[in-house]
Protein backbone atom coordinates (compact mmCIF):
# COMPACT_ATOMS: atom_id res chain seq x y z
CA UNK A 1 0.00 0.00 0.00
CA UNK A 2 1.43 3.18 -1.20
CA UNK A 3 0.29 5.84 1.26
CA UNK A 4 1.24 9.72 0.23
CA UNK A 5 0.56 13.53 1.42
CA UNK A 6 -1.80 15.39 -0.88
CA UNK A 7 0.25 17.83 -2.96
CA UNK A 8 -2.45 20.31 -2.64
CA UNK A 9 -4.24 20.09 0.78
CA UNK A 10 -1.41 17.96 2.60
CA UNK A 11 -4.10 15.13 3.68
CA UNK A 12 -2.53 11.43 3.98
CA UNK A 13 -4.56 9.19 0.98
CA UNK A 14 -3.88 5.97 -0.58
CA UNK A 15 -2.21 6.19 -3.86
CA UNK A 16 -3.22 4.14 -6.90
CA UNK A 17 -2.29 6.00 -9.68
CA UNK A 18 -3.88 8.02 -12.46
CA UNK A 19 -3.40 10.90 -14.39
CA UNK A 20 -3.54 13.60 -11.33
CA UNK A 21 0.10 12.78 -9.17
CA UNK A 22 -0.22 13.56 -5.82
CA UNK A 23 -4.01 14.46 -4.98
CA UNK A 24 -6.10 12.93 -2.91
CA UNK A 25 -9.76 11.85 -4.12
CA UNK A 26 -11.23 14.88 -2.27
CA UNK A 27 -8.83 17.59 -4.49
CA UNK A 28 -9.24 15.16 -7.61
CA UNK A 29 -12.83 16.05 -7.41
CA UNK A 30 -12.46 19.98 -7.08
CA UNK A 31 -9.77 19.91 -9.94
CA UNK A 32 -12.39 18.16 -11.90
CA UNK A 33 -14.99 20.58 -10.90
CA UNK A 34 -13.10 23.23 -11.86
CA UNK A 35 -12.39 21.87 -15.36
CA UNK A 36 -16.02 21.31 -16.07
CA UNK A 37 -16.44 25.56 -14.87
CA UNK A 38 -13.35 26.80 -17.42
CA UNK A 39 -14.75 24.50 -20.38
CA UNK A 40 -18.30 26.02 -19.53
CA UNK A 41 -16.90 29.89 -19.55
CA UNK A 42 -14.84 29.09 -22.06
CA UNK A 43 -18.29 27.92 -24.39
CA UNK A 44 -20.01 31.08 -23.17
CA UNK A 45 -16.75 33.32 -23.45
CA UNK A 46 -15.43 32.56 -26.63
CA UNK A 47 -13.49 35.34 -27.24
CA UNK A 48 -11.72 35.28 -23.51
CA UNK A 49 -8.26 35.11 -22.80
CA UNK A 50 -6.04 32.90 -20.56
CA UNK A 51 -5.69 35.59 -18.23
CA UNK A 52 -9.31 36.53 -17.94
CA UNK A 53 -10.22 32.57 -17.97
CA UNK A 54 -7.82 32.11 -15.20
CA UNK A 55 -9.51 35.33 -13.24
CA UNK A 56 -12.88 34.58 -13.67
CA UNK A 57 -12.55 30.62 -12.40
CA UNK A 58 -9.93 31.34 -9.96
CA UNK A 59 -7.73 28.77 -11.73
CA UNK A 60 -4.02 29.06 -12.59
CA UNK A 61 -2.78 29.81 -16.22
CA UNK A 62 -0.18 26.86 -15.64
CA UNK A 63 -3.82 24.61 -14.95
CA UNK A 64 -5.54 25.74 -18.41
CA UNK A 65 -2.24 25.39 -20.05
CA UNK A 66 -1.97 21.53 -18.87
CA UNK A 67 -4.97 20.90 -19.79
CA UNK A 68 -4.58 22.61 -22.89
CA UNK A 69 -1.68 19.85 -23.49
CA UNK A 70 -3.54 16.99 -22.43
CA UNK A 71 -5.78 17.69 -25.47
CA UNK A 72 -8.81 18.02 -22.71
CA UNK A 73 -9.43 21.92 -23.95
CA UNK A 74 -9.24 22.43 -27.65
CA UNK A 75 -10.06 25.79 -29.14
CA UNK A 76 -11.47 27.21 -32.64
CA UNK A 77 -8.96 29.02 -34.66
CA UNK A 78 -10.33 32.73 -34.22
CA UNK A 79 -9.95 31.82 -30.44
CA UNK A 80 -7.27 34.33 -29.00
CA UNK A 81 -6.05 31.30 -26.32
CA UNK A 82 -3.00 29.11 -27.40
CA UNK A 83 0.32 27.72 -26.09
CA UNK A 84 3.86 27.42 -27.61
CA UNK A 85 4.82 24.71 -29.46
CA UNK A 86 7.49 23.07 -27.42
CA UNK A 87 10.01 22.03 -30.32
CA UNK A 88 9.67 25.90 -32.19
CA UNK A 89 7.57 28.16 -30.25
CA UNK A 90 4.60 28.40 -32.52
CA UNK A 91 1.44 29.13 -31.36
CA UNK A 92 -1.02 26.08 -31.13
CA UNK A 93 -4.36 25.72 -29.75
CA UNK A 94 -4.05 22.08 -28.53
CA UNK A 95 -1.45 19.14 -27.61
CA UNK A 96 2.10 19.77 -27.18
CA UNK A 97 3.36 20.21 -30.65
CA UNK A 98 2.26 21.66 -34.04
CA UNK A 99 1.63 19.54 -37.19
CA UNK A 100 5.30 20.54 -38.84
CA UNK A 101 7.15 19.37 -35.75
CA UNK A 102 4.35 16.43 -35.02
CA UNK A 103 5.18 15.01 -38.76
CA UNK A 104 8.84 15.65 -38.46
CA UNK A 105 9.10 13.34 -35.00
CA UNK A 106 7.01 10.77 -37.35
CA UNK A 107 9.24 10.60 -39.72
CA UNK A 108 12.60 10.89 -37.64
CA UNK A 109 10.64 7.88 -35.34
CA UNK A 110 10.04 6.18 -38.75
CA UNK A 111 13.20 6.32 -39.86
CA UNK A 112 14.71 5.07 -37.02
CA UNK A 113 12.49 2.34 -37.22
CA UNK A 114 13.33 1.48 -40.12
CA UNK A 115 17.07 1.19 -39.11
CA UNK A 116 16.37 -1.28 -36.25
CA UNK A 117 14.39 -3.67 -38.19
CA UNK A 118 16.95 -4.58 -40.91
CA UNK A 119 18.90 -7.60 -40.10
CA UNK A 120 22.25 -6.97 -40.02
CA UNK A 121 22.95 -8.63 -36.89
CA UNK A 122 22.69 -12.23 -39.35
CA UNK A 123 25.22 -11.32 -41.66
CA UNK A 124 28.08 -10.76 -38.96
CA UNK A 125 27.01 -14.10 -37.53
CA UNK A 126 29.77 -16.92 -37.02
CA UNK A 127 29.52 -20.89 -36.97
CA UNK A 128 31.40 -20.80 -33.82
CA UNK A 129 28.64 -18.87 -32.15
CA UNK A 130 25.64 -21.15 -33.16
CA UNK A 131 23.86 -23.62 -30.89
CA UNK A 132 25.21 -27.42 -30.82
CA UNK A 133 22.99 -30.36 -29.76
CA UNK A 134 24.12 -33.79 -29.18
CA UNK A 135 22.78 -37.15 -30.83
CA UNK A 136 21.27 -39.61 -28.19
Amino acid sequence: MDVRNCRQCGRLFNYIGGSYRNLCPNCIEALEDKFGEVKQYIEEHRTASIGQVSEECDVSVKQIEQWIREERLTFADDSPIGIACEACGATIKSGRFCENCKNSLASQLGSVYKKESTPTANKNFKDSARMRFLDK
